[in-house]
């Protein structure tokens, strides 16, 4: 048991280097105690229920909510760093302990500026029950607190939790509300200890009494928070190494994963929505009523024939929007798995079936942005070969989502973002419209969009298919750009391999595994 009171102390030293704890400490009794408790004394006396003993109450409200929120950060930031000190010999009760004997003396020191704000705001008649009562209140929701941290894994949802049975245990609890309403308040985690801090017998509370049923609530609490605690802290040292995944296995995996966090970045689905908007129903409203000479190819043959402005435009515009939908979409994708490739290499998950999920994801991409541009399309733009233009959609969208991947595995997000949007612009905005020019200049065949936008303007305008070798322009680029991505990605990853193997890193992993033996 020698390690229970260095990790207390360390944990305690932990909590009290922040100045933010510090400052919350004297901040939240302030705004309860000083601040709220006589408004909410007298909210509570419209709404039936203890009026004056609400300020009392609040000490207890104050302290519990500093000691949840405390408890919630100490075990979920510590989570990794737990379980390697499990991996490294420690016995998993011990941890335990010593994680909620922190929050036990947290809530002490909470308790404490809870009710030193108290006492300098009013008299207290029962000091002894008034302290004990903080203490059970800071106590349970250390409980709550440990918990929530031991199960919900994102900050942002764990502080919501806690707030949310907070809030609950609060505002519908006994000392705002009627305490007759027995049927809405005796769940709430400290109903039985407001009542029996506030000396007001609640009447239901059997053989054990309010006090009894207080205490128990601190008993339920700690003892739940400990085997949670317990559970997700052995999940390391528990775990029995699993058979290697073959190789489609870890390419669905890759792929699986990217598409959730790909569908969790709320900046891509905005602009999936906006962009669209934008550059295509826009287009039709502003479009002047005139006739415009686009050439073409029309069964084989090269002409120059007229066309309603205001029912081509939109159609001309769709490709730059599907262009930097795309292009954003692959650069994000490369981006944010960037770093990630490479320790998911070095674990052992071969680059070829990573880099096929990362493929995968950009085809989910490019569904998504060419469905999303195509729905405004169809109702602003009458396309003449609806399905070899929804080709050419798709293949426009797959050379910029490529090309989206090779600016985020070379450049930084805020130049990679730049060029994804002034490419496309530059490409299929300015160079290869036909609305500036009746034919592309000759240095615009170097250009990723030119084949594909060639077929488009074919499908879009013409009743048959001739650009065959816009096709085949298109074609090359999604096989050129697919290569260089590929290389890419081997360079990147084969950098961190070799660090891997260099006798340095092996040097310095020997060490890390001797001092945490």
């Amino acid at each position: 048991m020698t390690a229970f009171p260095v990790l207390l102390r360390r944990f305690l030293l932990e909590y009290l280097r922040n100045p933010v704890n510090l400052l919350v400490l004297v901040l939240v009794p302030v705004v309860f105690v000083l601040v709220a408790a006589e408004p909410m004394a007298d909210a509570a006396e419209l709404l039936g229920g203890t009026g004056v003993a609400v300020e009392t109450a609040t000490t207890g409200w104050a302290a519990a909510f500093l000691a949840a929120l405390a408890m919630y950060f100490q075990t979920r930031q510590a989570r990794s760093a737990d379980r390697r000190l499990v991996l490294a010999g420690l016995r998993v009760s011990v941890l335990v302990a010593a994680r909620l004997s922190t929050g036990l003396l947290i809530a002490v020191f909470v308790s404490a500026a809870a009710l030193a704000t108290l006492y300098l705001r009013a008299d207290v008649d029962d000091p002894l029950r008034v302290a004990a009562g903080t203490l059970m209140f800071a106590a349970i929701y250390v409980g709550i607190g440990a918990a929530v941290g031991a199960v919900v894994q994102e900050p942002v949802n764990g502080t919501v939790v806690i707030l949310l049975i907070w809030i609950l245990d609060v505002f519908f609890g006994p000392a705002l509300t009627s305490p007759d309403r027995v049927e809405l308040t005796r769940w709430m985690p400290t109903h039985f200890t407001t009542l029996w801090m506030v000396d007001l017998p609640s009447g239901h509370g059997g053989r054990l009494g309010d006090l009894g049923l207080a205490l128990l609530w601190v008993a339920v609490a700690l003892i739940a928070s400990w085997l949670l605690l317990a559970r997700a802290t052995r999940v390391g040292r528990a775990r029995r190494p699993e058979r290697h995944p073959g190789w489609l296995r870890q390419a669905g995996t890759a792929f699986r994963l990217g598409v959730r966090e790909y569908g969790r970045n709320p900046a891509l689905w905005f602009l999936l929505v906006t962009v669209p908007v934008i550059f295509i129903w826009l287009s039709k409203l502003i479009t002047e009523e005139q006739y415009a000479v686009i050439r073409v190819i029309d069964d084989g043959r090269t002409v120059d024939l007229r066309y309603w402005l205001p029912d081509t435009h939109a159609g001309t515009m769709a490709p730059i929007a599907v262009a930097s939908l795309a292009t954003v979409a692959g650069l994000f994708i490369a981006l944010n798995a960037r770093d990630g490739d490479r320790r998911l290499v070095l674990s052992g998950l071969h680059r070829s079936a990573l880099l096929t999920g990362r493929f995968g994801e950009v085809a989910v991409a490019v569904l998504v942005t060419t469905t999303a541009s195509l729905v405004v399309t169809a109702l602003v733009f009458p396309a003449a070969q609806w399905g070899a233009f929804i080709g050419g959609m798709l293949l426009l969208a797959i050379v910029y989502a490529l090309f989206g991947m090779c600016l985020g595995f070379l450049l930084d997000r805020v130049s990679g973002v730049l060029i994804a949007f002034v490419v496309p612009f530059l490409d299929l905005g300015i160079t290869q419209s036909p609305m500036l020019r009746l034919q592309p200049p000759g240095p615009a065949l170097l250009l990723p969009g030119y084949g594909p936008y060639r077929l488009l303007i074919d499908a879009g305008l013409t009743e048959t298919f001739d650009e065959w070798v816009g096709l085949s322009i298109g074609l090359t680029w999604v096989l050129g750009l697919g290569l260089v991505v590929g290389l890419i990605f081997v360079a990147r990853t084969r950098v961190a391999h070799r660090a891997a193997r260099h006798p340095k890193h092996v040097r310095m992993q020997n060490r890390a595994v001797q001092a945490g033996r």
